[in-house]
């Protein structure tokens, strides 16, 4: 009989191979597929405890508010399908771990609003339809988190310029300390030109009387108020989940205490549901911008009269993915 010290051991080396398999990182070669000692450290303490293991994802803030990315505000089939997928991660390391695991999707849309030009109300209406979607798909290993949920930080009543401005008060840097430590590192300066081109896509409108200097320069003092905003919610969600596993829908460093998770395939390592539409391949789909799933000549399907996703399926037929649509 093995030592109950070494079956937890095996238990924990098995979740990490799902995990690992489930990894975005930022480098290839051989230990691109190795989980970062803080996350080991972290599934360990669950598993040895035969607790579930919990992560927390900061993610599903709202729709882009681009329609050359996206179909409108209110999440599609790329949520969905991207839901599904964090359902089937969490129903394998149950498989593998008795205690289960869960996943809690920490929607950060009301901590970024006023910086990426969505207003809360929109928000507001996108998370609800987050809720809905998991509750109707019937996705019972996911739960969510919002600022709306943060009691510590302000009472119930306080409205969201209140519990933003609680939370920077509380966890934020000073954007004097941002701007100087993302251009201290190659990392932070790569993180920072990504968020600025996702800020001025975002932005841009074929009516623009702007130039394109002045949309870059007006997304560049805008991404360092979302780095700042990210950290700060980033430190607030390690005080209200100390001990989870924190996943990231962006690439990470090996290194990282966070683990930087795939969902749907996509060419673009920074493209996420909310900034894209869902692309039916027919055996698999994939993330696009609107503007290149048209532009490649995918048909827009609608699924109970609202836009849902682009099809590039020939076969007549539904495919999975278009009845998986319409659960």
């Amino acid at each position: 009989m093995s030592h109950p010290q070494h079956a937890a051991e095996a238990v924990v080396q098995a979740i990490a191979r799902t995990l690992a398999f489930h990894q975005r990182c930022d480098q290839a070669g051989p230990l691109a597929n190795a989980l970062s000692d803080p996350v080991m450290a972290r599934v360990r303490g669950f598993v040895r405890a035969g607790e579930p293991v919990h992560m927390v994802l900061p993610a599903f803030p709202a729709k882009s508010p681009s329609l050359r990315k996206v179909l409108g505000p209110l999440p599609d089939l790329a949520e969905a399908l991207s839901l599904d997928a964090l359902e089937r991660l969490c129903a394998c390391i149950a498989a593998i771990h008795p205690a289960g695991a869960r996943l809690t999707i920490c929607s950060d849309g009301h901590v970024f609003g006023p910086t990426i030009g969505v207003s809360d109300p929109v928000i507001d209406h996108y998370q609800a339809a987050i809720r809905a979607m998991i509750a109707r798909r019937s996705l019972a290993h996911l739960d969510t988190f919002c600022l709306c949920d943060c009691t510590s930080l302000l009472l119930g009543s306080a409205g969201h310029d209140d519990r933003r401005a609680a939370l920077l008060a509380q966890h934020g840097q000073s954007l004097d300390d941002i701007r100087t430590g993302l251009l201290r590192s190659e990392d932070g300066v790569r993180q920072l030109r990504g968020i600025i081109r996702f800020m001025a896509e975002d932005d841009w409108r074929a009516d623009d009387v702007r130039s394109a200097t002045q949309v870059q320069r007006e997304a560049k003092a805008r991404a360092y108020q979302v780095v700042q905003r990210s950290l700060a919610w980033g430190s607030f969600l390690q005080e209200v989940f100390p001990r989870s596993v924190r996943l990231s829908i962006h690439p990470q460093a090996r290194s990282s205490d966070k683990l930087g998770i795939h969902m749907l395939p996509t060419a673009d390592a920074w493209l996420t549901p909310w900034h894209a539409v869902a692309v039916d391949l027919g055996d698999r789909a994939v993330l696009m911008k609107r503007h290149q799933a048209e532009s490649q000549g995918a048909r827009l399907i609608h699924v109970d009269g609202r836009p849902s996703h682009y099809s590039a399926w020939t076969d007549g037929r539904p495919s999975a993915h278009q009845e998986r649509a319409a659960a």
